[in-house]
């Protein structure tokens, strides 16, 4: 497993240095806390009998408040390093994490769950946090302090020594792995809750209109509610078996104290001087021993954080770009190509396309025509590189589409039915077309799709928020902002993926016709349902299984095919007469 780790190893690499640091910190302060300690005890013993000079305890409590002044800001220094070290690594985790969500995002969209992101985001990336600072750095610290007791004790008294590896070994090492192996099946289990939590609450959340819709909101709440109960009792297994693993923890701490104090008091017998040392030894290995307890509470939760590594390890690779990325002039006509193309999908026993040849010719307005699920979004999706062919080519000017993926923002815009627009301002939406746009070109744009004059009339402007999924605005509103956003954007090449769906009939053929009119200049290549507004096209294509049964200008189609007319009347509402088409 370790071999193929790629989300952890990779950090502990790059920030080694810090971790070093960390770790040598965090030693130097748990050093410190047990000296203070000892030498407290010490001296308080010392001045207990009453020294004849004041100079026998001077060295005593210089010691303790050094030791008193280096622990805190030891300490300070520990938790600022190990902080900064975590805070570099899960920074460079979730960036990673976005950069992969977004390789995985294709003009379909993507092929991780909602709540599966949401899991990862809110749950993976904090417990591999959690990793560092409750498991990673309190093991390897109390490993090498149980070590150096073991070493230092076993100095004095070779059975000693051996005593507390025995026990210390119990402490760190077995007791840990016990409740790492009890506890195990109940963190798994509260994993899946979790997740599958996420995802049915991200579900139910986006559906919450047809639950109100429907009368179903009791039913709605008894769904959401469900896995907190599963949820409530998982943790109470785990709260009973901690009270029972803390108890023998506590119990053996104590044993070690009461063998350990029982070994100075023979030797003090023997030796006087030992007398003085009996309260700081004891005193001394308390700090030590609540670290050595606290390895059992880290232990405990290793399974989710381990999981959270697994998890993200398991995440389905993005498809590697094998072309060589290339750049071509954005301003020169462009010539968009589908050479003898055929593509099916893994494990599909039919391929979607066989043989498919098409050509998109600078400035050419194409509608793409056909039922559901008949490949029109495949199509869209090798036109822009998203998807690659098993056989032929897809080229723009005689490039293959995959080697211009780099600069394909430049080159492609799309306006689909699901275009976003974030919870942020109007000015922050739209920008997200031209980084480099001036409020006067943001203003040009709004007045092109016939807006400038309502947002003017807000009170904030463009600083006016668009609130979550552009809810302040109504559907038609919505495709405007968005199509202004493609004029900002000014590419050669528009999509247009049924970006009416869900408008009324007037609202729908008067963004048609103000989303033509504004790319009279553009190549326009249109996905639609119906023939609403395919007058305005130079080119139709309707697709059948395998590729495409018709092709031309749809003023001939209407003239030439039988198929295309009635198709034409009936998306119009006509009679079934010969009715031209407008």
């Amino acid at each position: 497993m370790w071999q193929q780790e790629t989300w952890l190893k990779p950090y502990l690499k790059k920030y080694w240095r810090l971790l070093v640091l960390t770790l040598t910190l965090g030693g130097l302060t748990l050093i410190c806390g047990s000296a203070l300690m000892v030498t407290s005890g010490y001296l308080i013993s010392l001045a207990a009998r009453q020294p004849a000079s004041i100079l026998v305890i001077y060295v005593p409590v210089v010691l303790t408040r050094a030791f008193g002044i280096g622990r805190p800001v030891l300490h300070y220094l520990e938790r600022l390093t190990s902080h900064n070290w975590v805070l570099k690594v899960t920074s460079d985790l979730r960036k990673r994490l976005f950069q992969h969500v977004a390789r995985q995002v294709t003009f379909a969209g993507t092929q991780l769950e909602t709540g599966r992101v949401l899991s990862l985001l809110a749950d993976d990336i904090d417990h591999l946090q959690n990793l560092y600072l409750r498991a990673l750095f309190p093991t390897v610290l109390s490993w090498g302090l149980a070590l150096l007791v073991t070493i230092a004790l076993g100095y004095f008294n070779g059975w000693l020594g051996l005593f507390m590896l025995v026990v210390l070994s119990l402490l760190v090492v077995w007791l840990p792995l016990l409740a790492l192996q009890r506890l195990t099946f109940y963190f798994e289990q509260q994993k899946q809750l979790r997740r599958q939590q996420y995802t049915d609450l991200t579900d139910a959340v986006l559906g919450l209109a047809d639950w109100v819709g429907t009368t179903q909101q009791n039913r709605f709440i008894q769904q959401a509610m469900r896995p907190f109960g599963k949820l409530q009792a998982s943790r109470r297994r785990i709260q009973n078996l901690d009270h029972t693993r803390d108890f023998w923890l506590q119990l053996i701490s104590g044993g070690v104290l009461v063998v350990l104090l029982l070994w100075l008091v023979g030797q003090a017998q023997q030796q006087a001087v030992w007398a003085n040392w009996a309260a700081g030894f004891a005193l001394g290995l308390l700090p030590l021993l609540d670290v050595f307890v606290a390895i059992s509470q880290s232990f405990e939760t290793l399974p989710l954080y381990l999981d959270a590594v697994k998890h993200l390890n398991q995440l389905p690779a993005a498809p590697a770009n094998q072309f060589a990325q290339q750049t071509i002039p954005v301003t020169q006509p462009h010539t968009l190509a589908l050479q003898q193309v055929t593509f099916r999908y893994s494990k599909a026993p039919q391929p979607i396309f066989q043989k498919l040849q098409l050509t998109i010719q600078p400035g050419e307005k194409l509608a793409i025509l056909g039922k559901s699920g008949i490949g029109k979004t495949t199509l869209l999706q090798l036109l822009l590189g998203d998807l690659t062919p098993e056989a032929g080519a897809v080229t723009l000017d005689q490039v293959p589409i995959q080697a211009l993926h780099d600069q394909r923002s430049q080159l492609v815009s799309v306006l689909d039915q699901t275009s976003f627009l974030f919870n942020t301002t109007i000015r922050n939406n739209l920008s997200l077309g031209n980084l480099k746009a001036t409020e006067a070109d943001l203003w040009r744009v709004l007045t092109a799709v016939q807006l400038a004059e309502m947002i003017k009339a807000l009170p904030e402007g463009l600083d006016t928020s668009v609130t979550e999924a552009g809810a302040r605005f109504s559907g038609g509103e919505q495709q405007r902002l968005v199509l202004a956003r493609v004029l900002l954007q000014d590419t050669p090449i528009v999509v247009l993926d049924e970006p009416t769906v869900g408008l009324d009939p007037l609202t729908e053929q008067a963004l048609l016709t103000l989303v033509f009119d504004l790319l009279t200049d553009k190549t326009v290549i249109w996905v639609t349902h119906h023939l609403q507004g395919v007058a305005a096209m130079d080119q139709v294509v309707f697709l059948q299984a395998g590729g495409i049964r018709l092709q031309g200008a749809p003023q001939q189609l209407y003239q030439d095919s039988a198929f295309f007319r009635k198709l034409y009347q009936l998306d119009q509402g006509l009679s079934l007469e010969n009715t031209p088409i407008n």
